[in-house]
């Protein structure tokens, strides 16, 4: 058995950021959408889109600051900076650089980019920087303004995506029993590149730039393969879950809080009924934000939270998965 684990590691604070106009699902109505279709094949009821000023970077920016005051910590202290996004503002400079600038902060700035497994992948990478002392403070974001990507002309696709950002903030544990350090207990990310077509954006990038023809074909947006990829999450999540099981030696009933990517409940709801688990360990909230991809997870876990669900010990998994198409699956313990 292989064991991975980053012990020593404590997230200090969690918040999120949201586009400035709530839509529910009547809203949608105008596009051809059916509302109670989106709510009985999603359970989406509602999610939030930026305005025609905002950007990924200004919810970057939002849910940063607003963690950084939950943490107490100032900017300058700051010295790392990962954003997981599919949806930067521009090719160069990155989303992290912009959130840097934003704050004032002398801090390296990178972005990730594993769409929906983005938070975990940013959150795995940013702890071993500050296991290995790298760093002492490292953001991690996750972000995305899924309309920019999205097809309104896509009644199938359209109505699923959001626009968010959750931020945490990471540092050195402080001083603990060795049998409840808070860290990394176990963590997994993968990869299966030969199914990228499944979920894909074509045009945009050096493969397709540009052109009237790329944008007469609407290449430029996101194009999925719904049922496929439904089919290989609800797979995923039970193979995921044991896998985190096997690797830290816990047993289901360890996990106090699991915290999956909202992309449809019909997904989480099959974990939940081929592996027999209570459903109050699942936080679900896609109602209320449908899917915002590298931002879904840390807006649940700060929905989380700020509902007192979770607390120092406490256990908590965290699932990311989406294009790629990529997967990253951590064990946290508070």
């Amino acid at each position: 058995m292989t064991t991975t684990t980053i012990s020593g590691i404590s997230i200090l604070a969690c918040k999120y950021a949201v586009g400035e106009k709530s839509v529910p699902n009547e809203s949608l109505a105008d596009l051809g959408c059916d509302p109670e279709w989106i709510v009985k094949r999603t359970g989406i009821q509602q999610r939030f889109h930026i305005g025609p000023e905002q950007a990924t970077s200004d919810l970057a920016i939002e849910a940063a600051r607003a963690c950084l005051d939950a943490a107490n910590v100032a900017p300058e202290e700051i010295d790392l900076i990962v954003v997981g996004t599919m949806t930067p503002d521009h090719f160069t400079p990155s989303v992290a650089n912009l959130v840097q600038s934003a704050l004032g902060c002398n801090a390296a700035a990178i972005d990730l980019n594993a769409a929906c497994s983005g938070f975990v992948y940013s959150l795995i990478t940013a702890s071993q920087f500050v296991k290995t002392g790298c760093s002492k403070r490292a953001l991690v974001i996750g972000a995305d303004a899924m309309t920019t990507v999205c097809d309104p002309q896509d009644v199938k696709t359209f109505p699923l995506f959001g626009d968010g950002a959750g931020a945490v903030l990471l540092g050195p544990a402080g001083e603990s029993d060795a049998a409840n350090e808070p860290g990394v207990l176990a963590y997994e990310l993968g990869s299966d590149g030969d199914q990228a077509s499944c979920l894909l954006v074509p045009g945009g990038g050096s493969r397709q730039p540009l052109s009237h023809d790329v944008l007469s074909e609407r290449l430029n947006f996101l194009k999925m393969d719904g049922r496929t990829v439904f089919r290989w999450a609800v797979r995923l999540i039970p193979t995921a879950i044991n896998t985190m099981l096997d690797q830290s030696g816990l047993q289901l009933d360890d996990i106090d809080l699991i915290v999956p990517h909202q992309a449809n409940v019909r997904i989480i709801d099959a974990a939940i009924d081929s592996m027999g688990i209570d459903r109050e360990k699942f936080v679900i909230n896609l109602d209320r934000f449908g899917n915002t991809s590298a931002a879904s997870v840390p807006i649940a876990l700060s929905d989380a939270i700020d509902d007192g669900r979770i607390e120092p010990g406490k256990v908590v998994m965290m699932l990311g998965f989406g294009a790629g198409l990529t997967w990253g699956s951590c064990l946290f313990r508070w």
